[in-house]
């Protein structure tokens, strides 16, 4: 296990996050508390220190089990969790991004997870009825208190994003350090923006849903037969993805991975995490076996050809005005005959 500076700051977090969102029994398709914690010494006793999880999650066991599996490790693990889903349905308050929120979740997020600090504090989604500077001044207070050490926001447009750091960096508030979105082979709709937004901002990227929610591990180009004892409700949440073009992309998957000697998975991770940028996959798992397996991606370097299929394969267009402002008439307009006698840093 390897490192990384996590976005424009000094934190070390590990080169995979653990996501834990499977902690817990209560949604249906988690685990117990004893699969739980192998899952957790696994992770960790690879070198892991990066752990990801979220008020909501099975309904708040999730951070209990995280907090409860710290104990006695939990000066050298980064601890992130998660604000704004609804916790109080009935109650109009009990949910969003606005200060009130943020305060008494934060509140019961350190007691369930046994801890007085917090080192990475995620807006969850954007509910776009909080103003912008409600949201940065009030973490920048988290920050300035010793709850939280940094702050970082998932499920959220480039452009929101954008203008929250430009504000906090004009006001001398906390900064965004982390992005965490959907990013896969199955989901690269994310390239039009998020991602350039966040290598021009320095914001490290946690990719959730990875493995596309299972699509990528090659159960899904199994027999029918197999398929249909999967969980029901797992089965039921990967419904929309269980497209023609996903199919494909699994299968290419699939056959790279027979290529290189490794899982599938293997193979997934190791694409998006030779993607441009500072991208950290947030893994999980049920069993002890398949983390095990996930590890394995840290081993695995795909060959130039082999990227090239999968991204030929999961490709999406980048429409307007990515497409626009990368045809050839259009560069000789801006550049002139110029645009091939410049390196480019920044592209």
């Amino acid at each position: 296990m390897r490192y990384k500076l996590l976005g424009r700051s000094g934190l070390r977090v590990s080169e995979l996050c653990l996501g834990t969102m499977t902690f817990g029994e209560s949604w249906g398709f988690g685990e117990g508390k004893d699969h739980s914690r192998k899952v957790f010494q696994a992770f960790v006793d690879a070198g892991g220190n990066f752990i990801d999880t979220a008020n909501k999650y099975t309904e708040g066991a999730s951070e209990e089990f995280v907090g409860e599996f710290a104990e006695g490790q939990r000066g050298s693990l980064v601890l992130a969790t998660k604000y704004s889903l609804s916790t109080r349905p009935d109650d109009p308050n009990g949910q969003g991004n606005h200060r009130k929120n943020m305060m008494t979740a934060v509140e019961h997020s350190l007691k369930r997870m046994r801890t007085d600090y917090l080192d990475l504090y995620y807006v969850h989604a954007w509910d776009f009825m909080t103003p912008v500077d409600e949201v940065m001044r009030g973490l920048d207070d988290l920050v300035r208190s010793g709850k939280i050490l940094y702050v970082g926001i998932s499920d959220t447009p480039a452009w929101v994003v954008a203008q929250a750091n430009t504000m906090a960096e004009l006001r001398g508030w906390s900064r965004f350090i982390g992005l965490q979105i959907e990013y896969s082979l199955l989901e690269r709709t994310v390239e039009r923006d998020l991602t350039p937004m966040a290598r021009a901002l320095e914001l490290g990227v946690l990719a959730w849903a990875p493995l596309g929610g299972g699509m990528l591990t090659g159960k899904y180009n199994a027999p029918k037969s197999l398929i249909h004892r999967m969980d029901s409700k797992r089965e039921l949440m990967n419904a929309d993805r269980m497209t023609p073009q996903n199919l494909a992309v699994a299968a290419a998957v699939k056959k790279v991975a027979e290529e290189a000697g490794c899982s599938p998975s293997q193979v997934a991770l190791a694409w998006l995490r030779a993607q441009p940028g500072q991208i950290i996959p947030v893994v999980g798992a049920r069993k002890e076996a398949q983390i095990k397996d996930t590890l394995g991606c840290l081993n695995v370097t795909l060959s130039p050809e082999q990227l090239k299929t999968l991204d030929e394969v999961s490709r999406v267009p980048l429409g307007f005005p990515h497409a626009f402002l990368q045809a050839d008439f259009i560069k000789q307009a801006i550049h002139g005959n110029t645009y091939d006698k410049i390196d480019n840093h920044r592209a």
